[in-house]
């Protein structure tokens, strides 16, 4: 496996807003340098790369060698696109970000994407690269986009004068064709040079061609041995992980059904016995309030219909026993038949009193201010008088039920 440090040259020029590569050129173009970096990063775990931008306000290095692949493809959110390319400025600063890499055994390397005219001369292409050539620099020339001006062969000679033993390479992806990064897969930008190729590079290139590896997790055993046993590994722990967690879900759901079936009969058994009791003091209640409703509803009936015979007998009979059981009760219930006797015949005296005008206007003669002819003074006894004859009537009614 070749260990190389490659620096990758992006065009962000305004050129790139272009849709004939779909879906933008610059889209594309940021898709296939996703995919070669991980193809680099992957071919050794010692590789580098880094990443640089040849437009704008100038050459700008996003993030300097490094087998972060994340730390990589982060740096390509977030670009500004506008202003033209400067390719010779690109290579310069590419070149001189290798000269201080960490490793100095890693190869050196330049990816170029170029997809925007080239406004320099052809000589002082090739004298750069000449230069790299010397410095033992390889290149990379992935041409897309824009074909005036002479593009084509300006790159070709810039290709030809750094060029050493067939290590460096370009790459025409005329527009309309398919996605740039589908093209790439196929060249030796990707796939590296003779047998230094990666599995990932190798699968990768075989799912863009549309076949079938043949090999378990799409690996060649023979390319890479540690990949393919380490993905076996893999793939039996998780297997036998989720064989585990099934396993365990089911026996789970076993006990929580013999549990819930236990739960639920003791539950019915409870709530029913609970139901019955409820139930035994719910009517016990209920015929206890019927009958003391009964009872308050026959007295509230005779008092309503107004039995005063029936109701003294009552009075009388429970007064009769109550006076047997204690005598002292008894005094004191005569006690209260005599003072009610005197009360009503006093009351009854004095409405005698009351019904004789010529009294009543004699009293009121006697008493100074008060003039028995005034018209008020008359309206008061009319409706005295008024009064005291309904209660006459009422005790002449009674004194002969009395005597009975």
């Amino acid at each position: 496996m070749v260990l190389e440090a490659t620096m990758i040259c992006i065009d962000n020029s305004e050129w790139m807003r272009n849709g004939d590569y779909p879906p933008s050129r610059f889209q594309a173009q940021a898709d296939a340098v996703n995919l070669i970096c991980g193809a680099k990063t992957q071919s050794n775990p010692e590789n580098t790369v880094g990443v640089l931008t040849m437009a704008g306000k100038g050459v700008r290095v996003l993030v300097t060698p490094t087998s972060d692949l994340g730390k990589i493809l982060a740096c390509m959110h977030g670009l500004e696109i506008g202003g033209e390319m400067n390719l010779p400025a690109g290579i310069q600063v590419a070149q001189l970000a290798l000269k201080h890499r960490q490793n100095k055994k890693q190869q050196q390397r330049i990816i170029i994407f170029a997809g925007s005219p080239i406004r320099h001369d052809k000589k002082l292409l090739e004298m750069i690269g000449k230069k790299l050539k010397k410095n033992s620099v390889a290149l990379d020339i992935v041409d897309f986009g824009e074909e005036d001006d002479g593009k084509p062969e300006k790159l070709e000679a810039l290709l030809s004068a750094v060029n050493n033993n067939e290590t460096s390479h370009i790459a025409h992806v005329p527009p309309g064709s398919n996605a740039l990064s589908d093209v790439l897969i196929s060249t030796p930008i990707f796939t590296g040079d003779g047998e230094g190729g990666s599995g990932f590079a190798a699968a990768a290139a075989a799912a863009a061609a549309g076949g079938v590896s043949g090999f378990d997790f799409g690996v060649d055993p023979n390319l890479d041995p540690e990949l393919a046993l380490a993905l076996r590994v893999s793939m039996e722990e998780e297997r036998a992980r989720q064989e585990a967690a099934a396993k365990k879900a089911a026996e789970d759901a076993s006990k929580q059904e013999k549990g819930g079936d236990h739960d639920s009969s003791s539950q019915n058994a409870t709530m029913t016995e609970h139901a019955t009791v409820a139930a035994s003091e719910a009517d016990n209640k209920t015929n206890d309030l019927t009958d003391e409703e009964n009872s308050l509803l026959q007295q509230a009936l005779a008092m309503s219909m107004d039995e005063p015979a029936s109701g003294h007998d009552m009075r009388d009979t429970d007064m009769t026993e109550a006076a047997a059981d204690d005598p002292e009760l008894a005094l004191a219930l005569q006690l209260s038949v005599q003072d009610n006797t005197k009360d009503s015949e006093n009351q009854t005296d004095m409405s005698k009193l009351l019904a004789d005008q010529s009294f009543v206007s004699s009293i009121l003669a006697s008493l100074p201010g008060v003039d028995p002819n005034d018209p008020s003074v008359k309206d008061l006894l009319a409706s005295m008088q008024s009064q005291s004859e309904p209660q006459e009537k009422d005790e002449n009614d009674k004194s002969p039920n009395e005597k009975k």
